[in-house]
């Protein structure tokens, strides 16, 4: 395992050795405005974007599979396409298997930094060698331009709130990650009008903070944000903002804006045969599509309109019925009150507060806000369709539900059959 041979942090690695994104972290839990996350999306190269969402079991399929294709990868990260620290139990368990079936890779992650400092230890036990951190802003008031919520110890954090919290924890983790002897690349989006004349003192920031090199990324327009009609930088612009940037800390000019499930050497266009691997791979029996209920969460919250169907979508539902166990049975426990309609992304972070004890929902229907809330939160989102009964204790018996899924999803996201009055 040599570090020199990681292609993102050493530019004379590029051209040689590849990298491979795992990815096994769907939730996140920060919401920047220049983000829309797709996890199916062939044709566009970027962060946030994946072909699919594998298990740890998946993802080290696979691996085995794009190693018997690519000769030359040297590094196997995690980069989403949510934050791996939003998921640590999936990423620390990816890490682990990687490394001991493969004790010579080179591992990494990518990070917004929130919740990374408690793992540090973690990474650095399993020699974990490189970490980026996404530091947009180190001025509460031009993070509140950036950021629109940061969600940290289940409370959900607006404007320059959020992001003085955000800072703390990132830089505490940086700090943390230098003390293990650990590379750090800082990354930040030039986003043009918003932080582009504040990155050189990010850049001053976080070069007192020890790290090693700074990536400064062209904010890329994604459709359905906040910033969908927000220009790139022009690449004049980009060139000043490194320059004055690298007076400060050693710069990366070298960047494709890598998509969470990149393999590769870096600049290559996606392979479609590898996503075509990745999708067979989210698909195979590994793990039953049903889930017990995580630590703390031992119930299960149903939409339903009659109390024998899931057959409601969620922004329909005034209540939801919730199962749990009693002396061994699967029963209904009681039915618990919505939060009302028209509250927006408010009713949902109520609602997932009130459904801290389940571990999973049941839904004929969603949108997307509401899923990322609660399944950031948590909470395991399933759209199905049938019978009670028989979902429920399929989750409660880890028993393979595929059978209930639904597939006829709408443009929202939701297999949807309601009037969409309750969405919000």
């Amino acid at each position: 395992m040599n570090p020199d041979n990681h292609p993102c942090f050493n530019v004379r690695a590029h051209k040689s050795f590849g990298r491979v994104h795992l990815p096994v972290a769907p939730r996140c839990n920060v919401q920047c405005r220049f983000c829309n996350r797709k996890f199916d999306c062939v044709n566009e190269s970027r962060p946030g974007v994946a072909s699919g969402i594998l298990t740890p079991g998946r993802a080290m399929t696979y691996l085995e599979k794009v190693l018997a294709g690519r000769k030359n990868i040297a590094v196997v990260g995690i980069a989403g396409p949510g934050d791996p620290f939003a998921n640590p139990d999936e990423t620390l368990d990816t890490l682990r298997r990687v490394r001991e079936a493969y004790p010579e890779m080179i591992l990494c992650t990518a990070t917004n930094g929130l919740n990374l400092a408690p793992y540090v230890d973690d990474l650095a036990a399993l020699s974990v060698s490189h970490v980026t951190v996404t530091v947009n802003a180190v001025d509460p008031d031009v993070g509140a331009g950036i950021y629109a919520w940061v969600r940290h110890e289940k409370r959900v954090l607006r404007a320059e709130k959020g992001t003085e919290v955000l800072l703390a924890h990132q830089t505490a983790a940086i700090e943390k990650l230098k003390a293990c002897g650990i590379t750090v690349k800082v990354n930040s989006i030039i986003i043009p009008g918003i932080n582009d004349d504040h990155i050189p003192a990010v850049a001053e920031y976080v070069a007192a903070l020890g790290v090693d090199i700074l990536n400064c990324v062209p904010y890329y327009p994604n459709r359905g944000s906040a910033f969908e009609d927000l220009a790139e930088p022009s690449p004049e612009m980009v060139d000043q903002v490194r320059k004055a940037a690298g007076k400060h800390v050693r710069q990366m000019r070298h960047c494709t804006r890598c998509r969470a499930d990149a393999a590769g050497l870096l600049g290559e266009a996606p392979d479609r045969g590898l996503m075509e691997t990745l999708k067979a791979c989210e698909r195979l029996p590994e793990t039953p599509t049903s889930r017990m209920p995580s630590v703390g969460r031992t119930r299960v919250a149903v939409a339903s309109m009659e109390g024998v169907l899931v057959n409601q979508h969620l922004g329909e539902a005034s209540r939801l019925l919730i199962y749990g166990k009693k002396n061994g049975t699967v029963t209904l426990i009681e039915a618990r009150e919505t939060p009302p309609r028209g509250g927006g992304f408010e009713r949902w972070a109520q609602l997932a507060k009130s459904l801290s004890d389940c571990g999973t929902l049941l839904v004929s229907g969603i949108g997307e806000t509401p899923r990322q809330t609660l399944s950031e939160s948590g909470l395991d989102v399933l759209e199905i369709e049938g019978l009670i009964d028989d979902a429920v204790r399929a989750v409660f018996e880890g028993e393979n539900i595929k059978h209930l899924v639904k597939h006829n999803m709408s443009a929202c996201g939701a297999g949807c059959r309601g009037t969409g009055m309750g969405c919000g």
